[in-house]
């Protein structure tokens, strides 16, 4: 299966509490080949939020194990690194007003955006809750958040993969990316279940949801959202998953839409080369 690309489009990987780079080894074994590990969210690797140069700390550890998975891949890893729209409700509960916090997160965006213009890093990750937020100051700020993420993968020349609510209509959301000079091509939806209004969808990598998106004729991207935490070992799907279900949908009749996933899509949202990266 390593003729061709097989790309997971949002995993983590978590040298700290996890596996780190064996849950890589173990997508390549597999047939996977190139990965986009996202940093866990801050509070996972690192201690409490105090200022800035936590998120950095962040970063340079999601970088350190990118480049430990490239070493076991035939193709490549690359981090696409941000702040998780979960820590505002930390911050807030922690005595943070919600423009505190914003402006906190803000400026983590900021530091992951440096590791995109300097090399490392692919893309930034952003959003907002994907839970109910009962306070519409904090609901305001997180939107504030993601479209600064916006305006600085505008800036960078990179993509955006946002975490946010469920649902498949997030056309205003990708108006708000275009507004800032962010093509919607460049925004990509984390754990889709299907095609999406607006964004490039991700989709979570279970069976029904990848027909969905096989079906169709839309770019799409597969994930596994595979979260490397040791008291959950296969949540949210394993790092397996995604090999798996590309020869269960080539045996399906899905060829052309595997091609999409793994080639075309993942050339026009980062403009990466997976054919070109695997050779080498």
């Amino acid at each position: 299966m390593s003729e061709t690309p097989i790309l997971d489009n949002h995993l983590h990987l978590d040298p700290v509490n996890g596996r780190g780079a064996e849950a890589a080894e173990e997508f390549a074994d597999a047939g996977g080949t190139h990965l986009l590990v996202l940093n866990k969210p801050s509070w996972y690797l690192v201690d409490e939020i105090g200022d800035v140069e936590v998120f950095r700390e962040t970063f340079e550890i999601t970088r350190e194990v990118v480049e430990e998975a490239t070493a076991v891949l035939d193709g490549r890893a690359w981090p696409v690194l941000g702040v998780h729209p979960a820590l505002i409700s930390q911050l807030v509960d922690d005595g943070y007003t919600p423009g505190e916090a914003r402006d906190l997160m803000q400026a983590g965006l900021e530091v992951a955006a440096e590791f995109v213009a300097d090399g490392p890093a692919l893309a930034i990750k952003s959003g907002r809750p994907h839970y109910d937020v009962d306070d519409d100051d904090v609901w305001e700020a997180s939107n504030e958040v993601m479209c600064h993420a916006f305006e600085l993968s505008s800036e960078t020349g990179c993509a955006v993969q946002l975490h946010t609510e469920g649902g498949d209509d997030f056309e205003q959301v990708a108006e708000w990316a275009e507004d800032r000079g962010l093509p919607r091509e460049r925004v990509v939806k984390h754990y889709s279940g299907g095609p999406v209004e607006g964004p490039i969808p991700s989709v979570i990598a279970n069976k029904d949801a990848l027909e969905a998106a096989a079906s169709g004729e839309e770019p799409f991207l597969m994930e596994t959202d595979f979260l490397d935490d040791p008291d959950r070992p296969g949540a949210v799907l394993g790092p397996k998953t995604v090999p798996r279900r590309v020869r269960w949908l080539r045996e399906e009749g899905y060829e052309e839409a595997m091609r999409t996933a793994h080639v075309d899509t993942p050339a026009r949202v980062y403009g990466i080369d997976t054919e070109a990266t695997l050779e080498d």
